[in-house]
């Protein structure tokens, strides 16, 4: 039975895969099978993904992928990886266990299976939330609520020489700041934020009505990207031995130009 039509438990999806790998901590493996005992479609899910396992193992049905596919999915684990060294820490959960079975079956194995094995071999990259996608989420999160909250700012002022001292003591590093009226990018002010298990700078810039969250803390990933996220656009580049993500709704262009004049304005 598929699990179409068995509705599989949201919250136990990723677990399933462990627990049939033997691969949770005993906490997560007796949660897991007091959850199976009492839900017949995680049962049923765990039986086929048993059956699946066992068929993809025998002789004979296994074949080498082409290898450029193989190279595109360790060069986008390699990615991941680069980025997901660079986030503030974040507590663990059972989705990592997930993620390194994934990174560490394709570094070992020169081989995936057939394609039904290797849709199953692909599933939990393309299923597992990726560090870097759920810290897009978080930074989503805060710049939707900065905005509904009330609390665009703890600091309110658009003199950088106010706004940078008044980090002092809040947060252990020092944010960059700098009023960028002349270029079309009014400083609003500042806050601490709390992204990925830690306290964070965020700046508030505006652009013809549009709100700017540039989001700021230690790390160095060497990476410039852009992405779109639940239709806001966002900016990523380090300098200095600090990330910073930038989050707006107002036009890629717009943001990409931000980026730019706020490297220049604050390289020493």
């Amino acid at each position: 039975m598929s699990e179409a039509q068995w509705k599989v438990c949201p919250e136990y999806r990723v677990m399933l895969h462990g627990f049939v790998d033997g691969e949770l901590d005993p906490a997560h493996a007796s949660q897991f099978q007091d959850h199976i005992t009492a839900c017949p479609g995680c049962r049923a899910q765990m039986e086929e993904v048993r059956a699946a396992r066992k068929i993809m193992n025998q002789e004979g049905v296994k074949w080498r992928a082409p290898v450029a596919l193989r190279s595109e999915i360790l060069s986008m684990l390699a990615f991941e990886e680069r980025v997901a060294a660079t986030l503030p820490p974040q507590r663990p959960q059972p989705q990592k266990h997930a993620w390194r079975r994934a990174l560490d079956f394709l570094k070992l194995w020169s081989f995936v299976p057939s394609v039904a094995a290797l849709a199953a071999s692909l599933f939990l990259f393309v299923t597992t939330p990726s560090q870097t996608f759920v810290l897009q989420d978080e930074i989503l999160g805060s710049h939707i609520r900065s905005m509904m909250a009330n609390h665009l700012t703890d600091v309110l002022t658009s003199d950088q020489h106010t706004v940078k001292p008044w980090f002092n003591g809040k947060i252990d590093f020092s944010p960059p700041v700098a009023d960028l009226v002349k270029d079309g990018f009014p400083l609003v002010g500042g806050r601490v934020d709390y992204l990925g298990g830690r306290a964070v700078a965020a700046l508030v810039y505006r652009r013809n009505g549009h709100v700017i969250n540039l989001f700021i803390w230690p790390g160095n990933s060497q990476e410039q990207t852009a992405a779109v996220h639940e239709g806001y656009n966002m900016e990523q580049w380090s300098d200095s031995g600090l990330d910073f993500w930038a989050i707006s709704d107002v036009a890629p262009g717009e943001l990409v130009r931000f980026r730019e004049v706020f490297r220049g304005a604050t390289k020493g």
